[in-house]
């Protein structure tokens, strides 16, 4: 059987067919000490993040990027990441992830008490935590790549949460998938929240391009995304002045239980396609951030545990998940490039009839 494991540590480069495995630290800036992963399946790349809460910083398949330029040019240690900055927005120092998780405590807007303190702050933590035993298997006969990891979010007498992962990358598919499964290892019972930010920006994204996915019903986040609504899945070209634009959605699944959401792209001949497992993920976002390109022009497909307002408020709307004593919770998800006739095939399968469009903000959803 050919089947070789590897143990990551700062410096790794193993091979075995088509299948590889390369680790190293970056140098310099905010990068400085960054652990990178690089994992080759065929013609697929994928670069995970172990110190950041195991993200994906790219996919690299068939010539294709998908990921995003964010301005913060990025991977960005946690050290430099401002996690307790009292406006609540520290997070975003750190973000140019193609796929970012938020939670596990929290993963919403920043939480703030009576007194105006924050008590959560913009999108939780998870992603700012390093991974520990960190382990890939190359395994020719499957043909697959299999990185294993887990991150702990522990606060003494507070919550003790591990996240383990298991991530998988093909060789005869561009095809990234992973299973997060999240255990309360405390002896008390306790709350947790999830959301995937998994974001895009050109080549898929421009003028023209267009988001395909059964929606039963959306409304807009506020007043700025009500303006957005009627066109809510399709986007125009990068504008400066453009602000971003969040609208909210329950989207049916297939009769196996999965969602997903394609983002095409405006010639049509590319997209991505994120799956994942409804009744564990049953919201789903769609953050539109249409300006210049210097500023970040992304959009960000965001299926989660509930919408991403402040955790108080989700929780007043029942939309947290109650975790028992040393009881877990899985999250099952996919991304797939596309390409030519496969679209087409997708399409049919993803897409649905017309949604329920809300003009305005459907109390319940949103908080404000």
């Amino acid at each position: 059987m050919a089947k070789k494991t590897v143990l990551i540590s700062d410096e790794v480069s193993e091979t075995l067919g088509a299948l590889a495995v390369t680790a190293s630290r970056l140098r310099g800036g905010t990068r400085e000490g960054v652990l990178v992963v690089e994992l080759v399946a065929g013609a697929t790349r994928v670069v995970v993040l172990p110190d950041r809460g195991l993200g994906i910083w790219k996919i690299v398949s068939d010539g294709v990027e998908l990921g995003w330029q964010s301005p913060v040019r990025g991977p960005v240690h946690p050290h430099f990441v401002p996690l307790a900055e009292p406006s609540g927005l520290g997070w975003l120092d750190g973000f140019d992830e193609l796929m970012a998780r938020c939670g596990l405590v929290s993963n919403g807007a920043p939480d703030f008490d009576a007194h105006g303190r924050l008590v959560h702050g913009l999108h939780g933590r998870i992603a700012n935590r390093p991974a520990h035993d960190v382990a890939v298997v190359l395994d020719d006969d499957a043909g697959t790549v299999t990185l294993t990891a887990a991150v702990d979010e522990t606060r003494f007498l507070i919550h003790d949460l591990r996240m383990t992962t298991r991530l998988v990358v093909h060789a005869d598919r561009p095809r990234v998938a992973w299973t997060d499964t999240v255990e309360n290892r405390s002896d008390r019972p306790t709350t947790m929240q999830m959301l995937y930010h998994v974001n895009f920006g050109p080549p898929l994204l421009g003028a023209g391009a267009e988001v395909v996915v059964d929606v039963a019903e959306i409304a807009p986040r506020d007043a700025a995304a009500a303006e957005d609504v009627s066109g809510w899945n399709r986007f125009v070209g990068p504008q400066a002045d453009r602000g971003e634009q969040v609208h909210f959605m329950q989207v049916r699944p297939d009769a196996d239980g999965r969602a997903a959401a394609m983002l095409v792209s405006p010639d049509g001949d590319t997209a991505a396609k994120l799956s994942w497992r409804a009744a564990e993920l049953p919201c789903f976002t769609l953050w539109k951030n249409q300006r210049g390109l210097a500023d970040g022009y992304v959009t960000g497909l965001e299926p989660g545990t509930n919408y991403p307002n402040p955790r108080s408020y989700e929780a007043t709307q029942g939309r947290v998940v109650p975790l028992e004593p040393h009881t877990s919770v899985a999250f099952d998800l996919a991304i797939e490039l596309l390409r030519g006739n496969a679209i087409t095939t997708e399409r049919m399968r993803v897409g649905g009839p017309t949604p329920q469009i809300h003009s305005q903000p459907k109390p319940g959803w949103s908080c404000c």
